[in-house]
């Protein structure tokens, strides 16, 4: 079933009005932070129905704002998900503080919520959930839990533009929303992040700190903070907006892709994603889970070999090396869910410049495969 097209894990669907939104601004020489990047805020913000969102440098950017901005350093615990990217980690690492991972569910691939209030500590300030692959985490009922804690939500959207629970956007519960723009997602400026807030004080704090800790006061140019330069460029603005105009659409079609692969992935040895009810899925990535008798770095290889790319979907973060030789944590033990879904998970493609032709060849291969 080998065929000539190489249809890569994932690829973002750049169109010549996107190349030429992008050029344009070279055109006109004012290429850093500017009103492209204002109206791409604006048009998000109107989007998800929140009063602040902030463009930066990456996803990876606004997660170590967000938590600078909230205070969050030496001393505090901040819990998030076993099973993420190494970026939910690394933030926290960077601002000082603890990571408290908490084992995830493995139906969702989302946080567990009925193990997090055992992870919390007079130490803890804030807990990060992980909208996975987009969909949306239990967020109701963690920030309620926060809530109730006097905990802080910070919301790692990065997969999630346009995932809802119960018809509300993903990014509008915390406070604050992640968001990436990443090759991988939806939309793409190349690196890019978006952060949401409703909170006045904190979108001021951020426009600050990403900007070399830069304010003005009575008209003067002061600076205020030790911040950072975590700008997203005019170009990078126009190139991801002119994107956003069809995002609606992308998020719909992917869905009838999904769709395709529910219809045509038949087989004992692999269970399929599931989308509960009260939320919707935007498919950043259609993450399934084998059986422990297939090898999943050999059906990589070969499905590399007929064409297809394919991977692992996330990483169990303490079972990483920086984070196993600092806290020796015994995941088996105490996040085996993560643990499973890391090395038996394979993310397979889905993407706009996909049709369901292609999405059949992937299933097709993939049965004949793991039979």
């Amino acid at each position: 079933m080998i065929q000539n097209k190489i249809i890569p894990l994932g690829s973002p669907d750049i169109q010549p009005q996107d190349i030429e939104a992008a050029i344009e601004v070279m055109r006109s020489g004012m290429l850093i932070q500017g009103e492209r990047v204002k109206d791409f805020e604006e048009a998000i913000a109107e989007f998800l129905g929140v009063k602040h969102a902030i463009c930066a440098s990456n996803g990876t950017a606004t997660l170590h704002m967000a938590l600078v901005a909230l205070g969050i350093g030496p001393g505090d615990e901040v819990i998030i998900p076993a099973f993420s990217y190494i970026a939910t980690a690394n933030v926290v690492e960077l601002v000082g503080a603890t990571p408290i991972f908490v084992d995830i569910d493995l139906q969702t691939y989302n946080i567990d919520i009925n193990k997090i209030e055992a992870a919390i500590s007079p130490k803890t300030k804030a807990i990060m959930p992980v909208h996975e692959f987009g969909l949306a985490a239990d967020i109701t009922r963690i920030k309620t839990m926060a809530e109730e804690k006097g905990l802080f939500v910070i919301e790692d959207a990065a997969c999630a533009l346009g995932a809802k629970e119960n018809n509300r956007f993903v990014g509008t519960f915390g406070q604050f929303g992640s968001f990436s723009f990443h090759p991988r997602k939806a939309i793409s400026s190349g690196e890019g992040g978006i952060l949401t807030t409703n909170d006045e004080a904190l979108a001021e704090k951020i426009r600050i700190l990403r900007n070399h800790g830069i304010a003005y006061q009575e008209g003067k140019m002061t600076f205020v903070a030790a911040g950072f330069n975590y700008r997203l460029t005019d170009i990078q603005a126009a190139l991801v907006h002119s994107q956003f105009h069809r995002f609606e659409n992308t998020l719909a079609y992917k869905n009838q892709l999904a769709d395709t692969y529910f219809e045509e992935l038949s087989n004992h040895k692999m269970m399929l994603p599931i989308v509960p009810n009260n939320k919707n899925h935007t498919w950043q990535t259609f993450h399934v889970r084998l059986v422990d008798s297939i090898d999943r770095d050999q059906l990589i290889i070969s499905l590399k070999n007929h064409g297809i790319g394919t991977n692992y979907g996330a990483q169990c973060i303490p079972y990483q090396q920086y984070y196993y030789k600092k806290y020796g944590l015994n995941c088996e033990n105490l996040f085996p869910n993560s643990l499973k879904a890391y090395k038996q998970g394979l993310a397979l493609p889905l993407y706009e410049k996909l049709n369901k032709e292609d999405i059949s060849f992937i299933a097709k291969t993939v049965n004949q495969l793991i039979n």
